[in-house]
């Protein structure tokens, strides 16, 4: 499968980052295509800029400035995302690739004003993410990053496709060994991905 790998974390000696070069090893590892896309090593911008908000609905255009980001997501066939929960929420750059990628007429088209998903390139979707605080604090909150993955993203994707969502929560109180052992399901996994 051709596989876009979002990863996002700014720092390269992170638990986040171990999980990211397990993620691409494996993946690749078992054959996949992986598009491993940084946002930080590339360097993405996340703000919508005013001219983008006000074209929000227009036909995307080659020119436009998400285009390149548009076409990898496009040539997608699954999706796994990789990043740390920062404030119940995702870090902002990978928040701002949804708002400025996850456009009209890429992830959904509007039709008499409702809305149609059209992601149906994508038939497997991953989160694999780490909390510093509990599930039971998370599910308090919310749990925002859990929910647009079930619901949100799952509704613009291929219809049945596999969603799956790993989280190690309580990072703040984690261990070597809860470590090591969240690596190896991440590990289990992608193996079987």
């Amino acid at each position: 499968m051709n596989i876009l790998v979002l990863y996002a974390h700014p720092v390269e000696t992170s638990f986040n980052a171990g999980l990211h070069k397990v993620i691409v090893e494996r993946l690749t590892a078992a054959g996949h295509a992986v598009d491993d896309c940084d946002l930080y090593a590339e360097d993405f911008d996340p703000r919508l800029t005013r001219a983008e908000r006000l074209g929000y609905h227009d036909q995307r255009r080659p020119g436009d400035a998400m285009a390149d980001y548009v076409e990898r997501l496009q040539r997608a066939e699954a999706l796994v995302l990789s990043f740390p929960v920062w404030n119940y929420g995702y870090p902002a750059i990978l928040k701002g690739f949804f708002d400025r990628v996850f456009l009209p007429g890429v992830s959904f088209k509007l039709v008499d004003g409702k809305v149609q998903p059209t992601l149906h390139n994508i038939s497997k979707l991953a989160a694999v993410t780490t909390y510093g605080g509990s599930r039971f604090r998370a599910m308090l909150m919310g749990d925002p990053p859990r929910k647009v993955v079930s619901r949100m993203l799952r509704a613009t994707i291929k219809p049945g496709a596999s969603v799956s969502y790993l989280a190690h929560y309580s990072m703040n109180l984690s261990t070597d060994g809860t470590r090591k052992a969240f690596m190896a399901k991440v590990a289990a996994r992608m193996d079987a991905f």
